[in-house]
C-alpha cells in the first residue's frame, strides 16, 4: 500500500489517473509502454474518486472500480492505488502537489492518452500542472490530431521533446512533455458498460485475455 503521509523512495514513477470505469486492457497498455520507454520503476494507477469532468450517472462505486484495476495490476510494478481519495484531493494539480510534498525524491510522470491531453485546457489549473510534472502523452485513435493541436498542444508545443529522448523525461524540469507514438487501442469503458462486461474481479482479466506481460477511457 502506498502510505498517504509519503516515504524516501527514491524511483521513477509514472501516474495515471483515471475514473476507471472499468480499467481495461488500454489502461494497461499506456502502463506497460510507459514502463519501458519512459524507463520507469512504477505505474501508478491512481483510482478518481470523482472525475469533475464526468457525470455521476453511470459510474459505479469507488471499490468497484478500485478493484477493476486491481485485477489488471500486478502489485510490484503496476500498482492500483486509492491514494488520490486518502489525499483528499479533487484535481489533478493538487493530488499532484501533494504527492510531490509526501514523496521528495521520487521523479514523477503523468500519463495520459491523447484523449485526456486534448480536454487538458479543461481541467481546473492545468497551467500550474504541466509546470509541476512531466507528461507523456500516447495515442488514441480519432484523438491524436486534437491533442496536438488543440489548445494545450498549442501551448506545450514549444516544451515538447522527441519520442527518442522519452527515456529522459522522468529526470526533466517541467514543463516538458512528450507525445510516444505507436499502437493504437481504442477500447473505451463505455463501451464495456454498454455491452454489461463490467466486472470488478480477475475474471474480467482473465475473460480479455489479458495477463501482466499483455498490453484508457
Amino acid at each position: 500500500m502506498i502510505p498517504t503521509y509519503g516515504d524516501a523512495r527514491r524511483l521513477r514513477i509514472g501516474l495515471l489517473g483515471g475514473s476507471f470505469n472499468p480499467a481495461h486492457r488500454g489502461h494497461l497498455a499506456i502502463a506497460q509502454r510507459a514502463l519501458r520507454a519512459l524507463r520507469l520503476d512504477q505505474v501508478w494507477f491512481m483510482v478518481s474518486p470523482g472525475n469533475p469532468l464526468k457525470p455521476a450517472k453511470g459510474m459505479a462505486p469507488f471499490a468497484k472500480r478500485l478493484a477493476s484495476v486491481s485485477a489488471l495490476a500486478d502489485g510490484r510494478r503496476l500498482i492500483a492505488t486509492d491514494i488520490e481519495a486518502r489525499l483528499g484531493t479533487r484535481y489533478t494539480v493538487e493530488t499532484v502537489r501533494k504527492l510531490q510534498q509526501r514523496f521528495p525524491f521520487v521523479h514523477f510522470v503523468w500519463l495520459t492518452g491523447a484523449d485526456g491531453f486534448a480536454t487538458l485546457s479543461r481541467w481546473k489549473g492545468w497551467h500550474k500542472l504541466v509546470a509541476q510534472v512531466p507528461i507523456a502523452v500516447m495515442p488514441r485513435p480519432g484523438q491524436n490530431n486534437a491533442a496536438l493541436h488543440g489548445p494545450a498542444g498549442h501551448y506545450m508545443a514549444r516544451w515538447r521533446i522527441p519520442a527518442c529522448r522519452a527515456a529522459l523525461l522522468a529526470t526533466l524540469s517541467p514543463p516538458v512533455w512528450a507525445f510516444l507514438p505507436g499502437p493504437q487501442n481504442g477500447i473505451s469503458a463505455t463501451s464495456i458498460r454498454q455491452n454489461g462486461e463490467f466486472d470488478s474481479s480477475l475474471g474480467y482479466a482473465a475473460r480479455s485475455g489479458l495477463s501482466h506481460t499483455g498490453e484508457r477511457s
